[in-house]
């Protein structure tokens, strides 16, 4: 599915941040799903190119990794025809190459080979997958979480000791049991690598054989499993909701 067109229509004004007191003490059989607004920090490419470009929109669809240090990721741009955007792209320091690939809606899609920003080093820690797409606009970025509550606020405080004036712009509180299936270690260590390395993304990060490669694993039994994971998943999606506590 194509990113959703946003023109240039302007970011909406966030009222007072969500009262995250409530949360201290919080079960750890429940999980956040929190949207924080924060602005990007300098040295970040998308940082000088939101900030010089205010009513353009960037979606990151997806993320693949290079290796330790380097990522690469596709990206909705909006405006312009397909391509104009890549020199200017890549003459931020933190930008090893690009390549314009098609035009989609009001945009283009750039695939864009980078060096990682510092969040990735504390979501690697924390062994989260990072949420797509992410959206851009005008130096902030909308960033998702979905975590249990120790790790959301060790996210939260990362975010805010960066930028003091990182808001909370939606949260919800739900039981973890309606959002995670009953993953094995194994599986869910697979599951994992699969959703940071984008294999679960639209269009794909990284192929099956990539993946397996990356997880020292063979090609049929990463599909095997993978498979089991998607039933796994998808069953824990048909559920009856449980009441919220």
């Amino acid at each position: 599915m194509a990113p959703r067109s946003r023109g240039a229509t302007p970011v909406p004004s966030v009222g007072p941040a969500p009262d995250l007191a409530a949360a201290e003490g919080e079960s750890p059989d429940r999980i956040f799903i929190a949207t924080l607004r924060i602005n990007i920090p300098r040295g970040i490419w998308t940082f000088g190119f939101t900030n010089a470009h205010p009513n353009v929109h960037i979606e990151v669809l997806n993320r693949g990794e290079v290796d330790a240090s380097t990522s690469i990721s596709d990206h909705w741009i909006s405006g312009r025809p397909p391509g104009v955007w890549a020199k200017e792209i890549a003459r931020f320091p933190d930008v090893l190459q690009v390549e314009s690939l098609a035009q989609v809606g009001e945009g283009c899609l750039y695939r864009i080979t980078y060096r990682n920003p510092p969040i990735l080093g504390l979501y690697r820690r924390l062994r989260l997958p990072i949420p797509f797409p992410l959206r851009m606009q005008g130096g902030t970025i909308d960033w998702e979480i979905v975590a249990r509550y120790a790790d959301f606020s060790e996210i939260l405080q990362y975010a805010r000791q960066r930028d003091p004036r990182a808001k909370v712009i939606s949260i919800k509180r739900r039981p973890l049991r309606n959002h995670l299936p009953a993953l094995t270690e194994r599986q869910h260590e697979l599951f994992t690598v699969a959703m940071a390395s984008g294999y679960f993304a639209v269009p794909r990060g990284i192929t099956l054989t990539d993946l397996a490669r990356k997880v020292s694993r063979s090609k049929s039994s990463v599909s095997e499993s993978i498979a089991l994971i998607e039933k796994k998943l998808l069953e824990t999606a048909m559920r009856p909701p449980l009441a919220s506590a």
